[in-house]
């Protein structure tokens, strides 16, 4: 998929976007090695732990149609630069993005950066760092 069209459907999501507290609407693209594209909006609650950004509802809705391997992905905002994802969807993300995975930034001003997953958190807790290894 060209990268203008996920980073098109990252913008599209953004006006699904549930935000009554921040009025921060933010959409997210995801495309996986099957061809198949999961999209995602910020969804807010009063009770601000329970909110769920863009990125985790596109990589949760993936993982629950039982996607398992993810190509690239976008993630779009009216923000100034590029919008950064939030440290608890750097976590989700590492978990399931090898770290040579494409990720767009974008802002509405057709500003974008372009990271791996690698760069995007770098030195990230892995599943195989629960093992206990010391006896």
């Amino acid at each position: 998929m060209e990268q203008e069209k996920l980073i098109e459907q990252a913008i599209k999501m953004r006006s699904k976007a549930y935000v009554p507290y921040s009025k921060f609407p933010v959409g997210a693209a995801l495309l996986t090695r099957s061809g198949k594209l999961y999209s995602g909006c910020n969804i807010e609650n009063a009770a601000f732990p329970v909110t769920c950004c863009a990125e985790r509802v596109a990589i949760f809705k993936a993982i629950a149609d039982g996607e398992t391997e993810f190509i690239e992905m976008a993630v779009a905002a009216d923000t100034e630069r590029p919008v950064p994802p939030c440290g608890s969807c750097r976590q989700v993300m590492s978990e399931f993005f090898n770290s040579s995975m494409t990720i767009h930034l974008t802002n509405l001003n057709n500003d974008v950066k372009t990271v791996s997953m690698e760069e995007l958190l770098p030195f990230s807790f892995q599943p195989e760092d629960l093992t206990n290894t010391t006896k």
